[in-house]
Parts: structure tokens; C-alpha cells; sequence
């Protein structure tokens, strides 16, 4: 996908591909070196998510700003990724003009935000802290309160009252559940 995206945008006039990740970690390596003014990415990849990237990106001050292009329609994504500090967010089953236009839009400053998925964004408020949603992601991976509670530096209990926290907040019957709910609505 990264190579027809990439060779899409190439054809236009204005657009120039400075550089190709294969994953996170790399794409934020390639931000430090080449300093573009936009990093196309997407939500999931291998390394560092592209939400990750572009806190790092706003963390580090990098003056390159992110647009998602992705297949994540959910309301949930958005929010996170506009806490990010992402400028844009679009769909990949989005026409290739409309991406560039995107793209062009945020390298100008402004922001290109499907506007479908803006109105759902603010709908539903995502419920949960960001200690929550880091133990209901360890736990919906199948991790353990204590092997949560190693990872991230807390005592067990404390863990099971932020999963106690997070299952009564989704309205879950476990949290398992809990963890499916989160990932659907686009929160973990």
C-alpha cells in the first residue's frame, strides 16, 4: 500500500516523496534526517503506531506535520490522533485528488479532517483515561494483572481497579470485552 500511495502522490506537480518507512520507528528516523513538511502515515504499523510518531514529532518540535491515511473510520482514532498533535486524517478509499488536496492543505497550515468521520469523532467521547486504556491494551492482549502491573511499574490491585474502572465505564461484562468494545470504537 505504502508504494501505490507513494507513487500516486508523485504524480503530482507539487508533491515530492523525500522518503519510504517500513515501519514507525523508521519513519520517525527519516522526520529527524529530512525534516519534511508533511509525514503521510497511518494508525497501525510495525514499530511505533503513527500516533506514536506524531507525538513524538510534536514532543521533539519537529515542524513536520502528520497526516493519517488509513482504513480506521472511527470516531475513537480521531480524537486520539488530533490529541496527537495529527493535522490531517483521511481515508485511503479516499479518490487520490482528494488525498493530494488533503496533503497540500495541511502543508499550508491548515488541517484536512474527513468530515464524516469529524461528526462521529464528537458523538461518542472516548470514557476512558490514559492509564485505563494502556492497562485495558496489555489486558486485551492477554496479559495478566501482575505481567500488567510488572510492565507498567504499578502494584496489582492498582491494576485491577483500573480494569474494574474501564469494564464498568464500556459497560462490559469482562475485560476482555471490555478490551473488544475499546478496540471497535476506536479507543485502544
Amino acid at each position: 500500500m505504502r508504494g501505490a500511495l507513494a507513487a500516486l502522490l508523485g504524480l503530482e506537480r507539487d508533491l515530492e516523496i523525500v522518503a519510504q518507512a517500513k515501519d514507525g520507528d523508521e519513519a520517525l528516523e527519516f522526520v529527524r534526517t529530512h525534516r519534511p513538511n508533511v509525514l503521510v502515515t497511518d494508525i497501525e504499523m510495525p514499530g511505533r503506531s503513527g500516533l506514536h510518531v506524531a507525538a513524538a514529532i510534536r514532543d521533539e518540535k519537529l515542524g513536520t506535520r502528520v497526516v493519517i491515511v488509513t482504513t480506521f473510520a472511527r470516531g475513537g482514532y480521531l480524537r486520539r490522533a488530533l490529541d496527537a498533535g495529527v493535522a490531517g486524517y483521511l481515508l485511503k478509499d479516499a479518490p487520490a485528488a482528494q488525498l493530494a488536496e488533503g496533503i497540500r492543505r495541511v502543508a499550508a497550515g491548515g488541517r484536512a479532517i474527513d468530515p464524516q468521520l469529524a461528526l462521529e469523532s464528537w458523538s461518542e467521547p472516548d470514557p476512558l483515561t490514559e492509564r485505563e486504556r494502556s492497562v485495558l491494551r496489555l489486558a486485551g492482549d492477554g496479559l495478566s494483572a501482575a505481567s500488567i502491573g510488572e510492565r507498567l511499574a504499578l502494584g496489582e490491585g492498582t491494576v485491577r481497579n483500573y480494569l474494574s474502572e474501564a469494564i464498568g465505564k464500556l459497560g462490559a461484562g469482562n475485560r476482555v470485552e471490555a478490551a473488544r468494545i475499546a478496540r471497535e470504537r476506536g479507543w485502544l
